[in-house]
This record gives structure tokens, C-alpha cells and sequence, in this order.
């Protein structure tokens, strides 16, 4: 049956889902990677991408309490925090300040620093108002108004539309016209009910953040889509999403990047164990040759570590996501590496592994090829 699929993929034919099972399921690893290095460099050439970010995170209070996660907390319950918006906007400040050799151009075309992305992303928190979120969003982008800001998952943008008591349409629109420029993928976690209603009850079912991403998509407020993987779910259930992932982005166009999460079982209420690098290899290479219409996958290094990253580029991911710099949410289940990575030491991890670095901006735009 392999060599079926892959005379199905070389002929630019889909997979079906049986076919998708069957290579989760298969041990030929080298396989899997030939195949999917063929789909990434049919799409990327040798090419795979990075972009100078900052991750910000509001706050980790949040009315929902998903068993899969340990960054929630409750308001006044040790740990917990929230910013304002004036420390939000220190906070990407003295990122810049932390650059003291500033690339040359065209890397300044992203802004101050050559920084092109700040990526937010928090809680659910029960007492800040919509206008908390418009404001901040108005006064990053007066502050820094060549900073694309990627914000907010399709849950916490539900969130908003409740609060406020508005459509998601409606809710979108005024989050774009504030600054929003695109939205990250989280929150998807696995559409399956059953085993979304095990991992997290509270949260939007898998069918509405897919409506919220089709709605933010027809708006053209671009996304990435992501699936967490390695907890209680099966490869049924991770071919389940992949394809509703195919679904939409065969409607909208709008998914500009997958990025498959490796669960991190520290300080979880269901626990169990970190993925092995097989597995998150494999998980790679099936989702890079069964997301044809995705331009990107991405090997998330936050999660995966710098070396199953690095061999990732090998299985068929185009794209190390970023510099990303004080990561929190993992970082609270045991995250095993870093808070953020230079761009000096993507470039090497790219260039090891026979590839041509690329540093983008948010919409993948190519500012600047490293040959």
C-alpha cells in the first residue's frame, strides 16, 4: 500500500484517510521522510523559513481549566498574573533594546530592531472588557505601527464576541480595524468531540473554531492552524483533523502554516507522557502530505527541541516558526529547551541540515534569503 500512496502523492493525487491511517501506522520512517521532503521542496524548493517575533502573554488567568493544561490559573491563586497594557508595551520595548548589532536591511523593513511580529496570545480573563483588547491592539500598533501583530486564537476571539455581545463577523471586524493583522492557530487542539470533551470541556467545540477561522478568513485576516498531539487521542483522531483542516482550506485559502504541538504532560491534570521523536517526526511528515494545500508546516522548536526540529526539515517542514523569546505556556507543562533562539543559531540549525535559511515576515514574505 505504500508504494500505492506514494505513486498517488508523485502524481499530485490526494491521499484518502485509510491511506493517511496507514502511514501513521507504518514503521518505515524513511519513507515517510522521503515523501514528505518531495511535497515540502515541490512546494519551498530547499528554502525553509524563520521570523524575528516576540511572544507576549497578557495574562494566565482564565475562566476555562482544560485538563491538558498547566499555564491556567485562577484570579489571586498563586502564579497567576495579567499586564497592562503599558507593561505590554515595555515588554516589546526592551525586546528591541535587547538587539544591540540591528541587522542590516531589508530586515528593517519589519520595524525598529528589524522585529516584524509581536504574537499575543492569553487567557480567558474574566473581568477584562473588549475595549481592553482594542486598546491594546490600537496602542502596539501607534507604538510600533510597522509591527504586524498576530493576536488572539479562535477561542479567545469567541470569547470576545460573548462578552461584547457581538457576531463573530462583527467582533472581527473591529478587532481588524484596531490592528489585528492575522491570528495564531491555537485553541484547535483535536476537533473530535469525544476526546475534546476529555481534554477540555469549557472550550469551544472543534466545529466553531473552525467557524471562526473561516470567518476570519473571508474577512482576510490570514491564520495558521495548529493540532496538539501525544495525549489521549489516537492517529484516527489525528486523521480526522488534518482532513477537516483540508476541508476549510480548500473553502478559504486562508491557513497559511500547520504547526502540529507535542503534548507536555508537567503539572497537567491527565498527565501521561512526553511524544517521542518518532512520533513527532512522523506526525511531521503525514500532515506535510496530507495538507497539500497548506504552503507551510512547521517544526515548532519550542516543543519539539532544536535537534528533532532540525530533523524535521527533513520530514517535510518548511519553517522553524520564530525567535519567539519568552514563551510561557509550554514553559508551564516542563518544556524541555529554551525561551528563544537568535536568529544566528536558526540560520546554523537551517544550514546543517541542507537547507537555505529565509527570514520572513508574518505573511511569509521573503525579507531576506541567507544563501
Amino acid at each position: 500500500m505504500l508504494e500505492k500512496i506514494r505513486d498517488k502523492v508523485f502524481a499530485g493525487k490526494r491521499i484518502s484517510k485509510d491511506e493517511a491511517l496507514e502511514l501513521f501506522k507504518t514503521d518505515e520512517i524513511f519513507f515517510l521522510g522521503d515523501l514528505a521532503s518531495y511535497v515540502a521542496e515541490k512546494k519551498n524548493g530547499k528554502q525553509v523559513s524563520f521570523i524575528r517575533n516576540r511572544h507576549v502573554t497578557p495574562t494566565n488567568i482564565c475562566v476555562n481549566r482544560c485538563r491538558f493544561c498547566a499555564f491556567s490559573r485562577s484570579k489571586g491563586e498563586e502564579g497567576a498574573f495579567e499586564l497592562t497594557i503599558e507593561e505590554i508595551i515595555q515588554k516589546i520595548e526592551s525586546y528591541y533594546s535587547d538587539f544591540t548589532n540591528p541587522p542590516s536591511p531589508p530586515f528593517s523593513k519589519g520595524g525598529k530592531g528589524g522585529i516584524s511580529e509581536v504574537h499575543i496570545v492569553g487567557g480567558l480573563h474574566p473581568d477584562w472588557p473588549f475595549e481592553y483588547y482594542l486598546e491594546m491592539l490600537s496602542k502596539i500598533k501607534k507604538n510600533f505601527p510597522n509591527l504586524q501583530i498576530k493576536a488572539f486564537t479562535a477561542v479567545e476571539v469567541d470569547y470576545m464576541s460573548r462578552i461584547r455581545g457581538l457576531s463573530l463577523k462583527e467582533t472581527l471586524i473591529v478587532l481588524k480595524t484596531h490592528g489585528l493583522d492575522l491570528m495564531p492557530g491555537g485553541g484547535a487542539e483535536i476537533f473530535d468531540s469525544r476526546i475534546r470533551g476529555r481534554l477540555c470541556p469549557e472550550k469551544i467545540s472543534g466545529e466553531r473554531w473552525l467557524k471562526v477561522m473561516e470567518t476570519a478568513h473571508k474577512l482576510g485576516i490570514k491564520s495558521n492552524a495548529t493540532m496538539l498531539y501525544g495525549h489521549i487521542e489516537n492517529y484516527e483522531h489525528r486523521v480526522d483533523h488534518l482532513f477537516r483542516l483540508r476541508e476549510l482550506q480548500d473553502i478559504t485559502g486562508g491557513f497559511q502554516a500547520f504547526i502540529p504541538l507535542s503534548y507536555h504532560p508537567k503539572g497537567t491534570e491527565i498527565g501521561g507522557f512526553y511524544s517521542s521523536g518518532i512520533d513527532d517526526l512522523k506526525t511531521i511528515a503525514v500532515s506535510r502530505i496530507v495538507l497539500d494545500n497548506f504552503p507551510h508546516v512547521t517544526a515548532y522548536w519550542i516543543m519539539l527541541g532544536e535537534k528533532i526540529s532540525q530533523l524535521a526539515l527533513l520530514f517535510g517542514a518548511s519553517d522553524l516558526s520564530g525567535t519567539v523569546i519568552e514563551e510561557k505556556i509550554t514553559h508551564s507543562a516542563g518544556a524541555l529547551y529554551g525561551e528563544s533562539m537568535t536568529p544566528e543559531q536558526l540560520i546554523y540549525l537551517i544550514k546543517k541540515a541542507g537547507k537555505i535559511p529565509v527570514v520572513r515576515d508574518s505573511f511569509y514574505r521573503k525579507l531576506r534569503v541567507k544563501s
